[in-house]
């Protein structure tokens, strides 16, 4: 366990820690509920083979994402270049109305808004670096530093083929006609039912952001890309914050940037689904 972490509650009165259990579930980070000898419980994510920026922009989004009527977010405590000291949010069933209260809550986050989009740092999806340089047009933003940004890192990993980057390029390309103008909204960033937990009153919380300042729908179509959310959440969000008609038909244009990071992330098992979603938009 980091020092800073033992000195770091010894100095705030938690004393030792007691117990260790680790937390499943990640993919990217080590996760662990730590057990003070005063009672009090803090998760704690480790990786020493992380970027060293990494954990303290995390912590960052984390604050971003810390509005009055949004999510739950845990709170941030202490980071450094190997680790995260959290809140402890100590999951528990959710409550009956979970999914239309995180729809509502989620369109109030949104309601949050900045004149550019990008974000006051760059930070990482997972593993790989977000680039978030301040844009006033959010369809150069979206297409530069996100569909372009992953499809070149792919393309010099030899993940993806020439023919399919020239299509990448053309979906960039056409942008303004497939997305309607939306302001840039506070986002999750990486916003699937793995980072939606409930707490400990059962309310909704997100974890692990690669916050910036986007188009909201970006957020609401990674909802759908692996499980998806049950159509209450959906309903209570359109309810709260008015949506565009045909919204669900551009889920796949944001999402591109999503499995072209699963892609870099991952491997080629995720081609093919870049690829089905090249070949519609840029044949």
């Amino acid at each position: 366990m980091p020092k800073e972490v033992v000195n770091w509650l010894q100095e705030n009165g938690f004393g030792e820690v007691v117990r260790r259990v680790p937390v499943g579930g990640g993919c990217i980070n080590n996760g662990e509920r730590l057990i003070t000898a005063s009672g009090r419980s803090f998760f704690l994510k480790t990786n020493t083979a992380a970027p060293p920026d990494m954990f303290a922009r995390e912590a960052e989004g984390l604050q971003a994402l810390a509005t009055n009527a949004g999510p739950r977010v845990p709170t941030p405590y202490l980071w450094g270049r190997s680790f995260l000291l959290l809140e402890d949010l100590a999951p528990a069933p959710p409550r009956t109305d979970f999914w239309p209260l995180l729809g509502k809550q989620l369109a109030e986050l949104h309601s949050h808004t900045s004149p550019k989009f990008g974000f006051e740092h760059d930070n990482y999806i997972g593993s790989t670096p977000q680039p978030n340089p301040w844009y006033e047009d959010g369809y150069a933003f979206f297409a530069e530093q996100r569909l372009l940004f992953q499809a070149e890192l792919a393309r010099r990993r030899g993940l993806l083929s020439a023919e399919d980057y020239r299509r990448v390029e053309r979906v960039a390309a056409r942008l303004r006609e497939l997305v309607p103008p939306q302001p840039a909204s506070i986002l999750h960033g990486d916003l699937w039912s793995g980072n939606v937990i409930a707490d400990s009153q059962g309310n909704p919380a997100l974890i692990d952001p690669a916050a910036y300042y986007g188009w909201a729908e970006a957020d609401l179509a990674m909802t759908a890309l692996f499980g998806g959310f049950p159509p209450d959440f959906y309903a209570a969000y359109a309810e709260a914050r008015p949506l565009e008609t045909g919204y669900r038909d551009r889920f796949n244009v944001y999402n591109l940037y999503h499995l072209l990071n699963h892609l870099n992330l991952f491997g080629g098992g995720y081609l093919p689904s870049v690829q089905r979603i090249l070949r519609r938009y840029a044949p």
